[in-house]
């Protein structure tokens, strides 16, 4: 699948930080990983520092698939606000899934003092703007909903927003818990750590097939090698639903502009997250050499061919959103590009099993949350391969 379109940003910023060699020779190990985007990196760290055996295959370069078109901003909240996921579940239940996320921000920098480099992660505060007055209600009841989970968050009025920023709108959420990364970045240090601590990776290897019927998973790749292991972890992301019984993503085209590097931040107080109730919805961010990177205006994905074909035409959009918001600021497109994501029916991720596929896992963290979802279902798999009870898995069952 052709999951981005050719000229992201994070690869032309960061380069090519390492490349791995392609497999050939067969390969026996404890755990192999398919996936060599952030998933996969964070997979194949959790597991390395349990001191398995981990072979990780990618038939790109590694980081190179959705990864590399990836706005990476760090949130706990789901797509889904918390008050509708409470209907759709339980209350304690989209409680705890949300603090899950939550507590995946500090898990993830927890991490980043092992990885040797940068990543340009920076805490930020989120600002969740009402659209126009008539989301008013929602926004005022999901603020209740998450005040009574415990989260730090504060109620903007109209007369804050004024205040803090160069735009009007009636109502706020402001959400102390957040940040930013250079996901591309980020996905190789990991991969680097692990294969410090004895990960094999390959990339630019294929597999042709794979089984799991006579006690191990084997996978052949396209060159004919295989690998063998106790355990199989898919973090293909949109490319394991093959490999599903039934539909549980819904694709979608989203696109992203980043500008050149801004003079000032005039109107944009402490370049705050932000993000709207619209759906879809826009989203801004700032990056660690100054720029705005600006995301949303999505569609329906239907091939590769139209969403690319759209870029110019959703870039024209994105920038005249942010001339709206931010007028005393000078902005100049540098780089726009489209990429590929999905929706499940209540915003949450695909982790685990299924009775289908004996001694596989996928982890599949779909929605707007792939980042924060990569860490939860790292440690999810990594707990259940090395035996250890997590409760909070079935948050994310596939028979949910």
């Amino acid at each position: 699948m052709d999951l981005k379109s050719t000229h992201p940003f994070w690869p032309t910023f960061s380069g090519l930080p390492r490349s791995y060699p392609s497999l050939q020779h067969d390969e026996i190990c404890d755990v192999i990983i398919l996936g060599g985007g952030i998933t996969g990196a964070f997979m194949a760290h959790a597991l390395t520092q349990e001191g398995l055996r981990v072979v990780l295959l990618d038939k790109r370069d590694v980081a190179m698939g959705s990864t590399s078109a990836s706005t990476a901003l760090l949130q706990y909240e789901i797509d889904t606000p918390l008050c509708e996921l409470i209907g759709k579940s339980s209350r304690a239940d989209a409680e705890r899934a949300y603090w899950v996320c939550h507590e995946s921000i500090d898990k993830l920098e927890a991490i980043l003092p092992l990885l040797d480099g940068e990543c340009g992660f920076q805490r930020k505060q989120s600002v969740y703007l009402a659209s126009d007055t008539g989301d008013l209600p929602e926004l005022e009841e999901e603020f209740a909903a998450r005040k009574r989970a415990g989260f730090q968050v504060d109620l903007l009025t109209a007369a804050d927003i004024s205040a803090r920023f160069s735009f009007a709108r009636p109502g706020a959420i402001l959400s102390a818990q957040a940040a930013e990364v250079d996901s591309y970045r980020l996905a190789h240090l990991l991969l680097a750590r692990a294969e410090k601590d004895g990960a094999k990776i390959y990339d630019r290897t294929a597999m042709s097939r794979f089984d799991t019927s006579a006690g191990e998973a084997v996978v052949e790749t396209e060159r004919g090698w295989k690998v063998r292991g106790k355990h199989l972890v898919f973090a293909t992301g949109y490319e394991s639903v093959e490999h599903l019984p039934k539909k549980i993503v819904k694709l979608k085209s989203s696109f992203a502009l980043v500008s050149e590097p801004l003079l000032d931040f005039t109107g944009w107080w402490e370049r705050a997250l932000l993000w709207e109730t619209a759906r879809p919805y826009f989203y801004m961010r700032t990056t660690s050499d100054g720029r705005a990177l600006i995301g949303g205006a999505d569609d329906p994905f239907r091939n590769p061919l139209r969403r690319d074909a759209l870029i110019p035409k959703k870039a024209k959009q994105l920038a005249g959103k942010f001339a709206e918001l931010f007028p005393n600021i000078l902005m100049e497109v540098a780089y726009t590009w489209a990429g590929t994501f999905g929706e499940t029916k209540d915003g949450l991720a695909y982790i685990g099993s299924i009775p289908k596929l004996p001694l596989c896992y996928f982890a599949l963290g779909f929605g707007g949350n792939g980042i924060t979802y990569s860490v939860v279902a790292a440690e999810m798999i990594r707990d259940a391969i090395c035996g250890r009870e997590n409760t909070d898995t079935r948050l994310f069952r596939f028979d949910r």
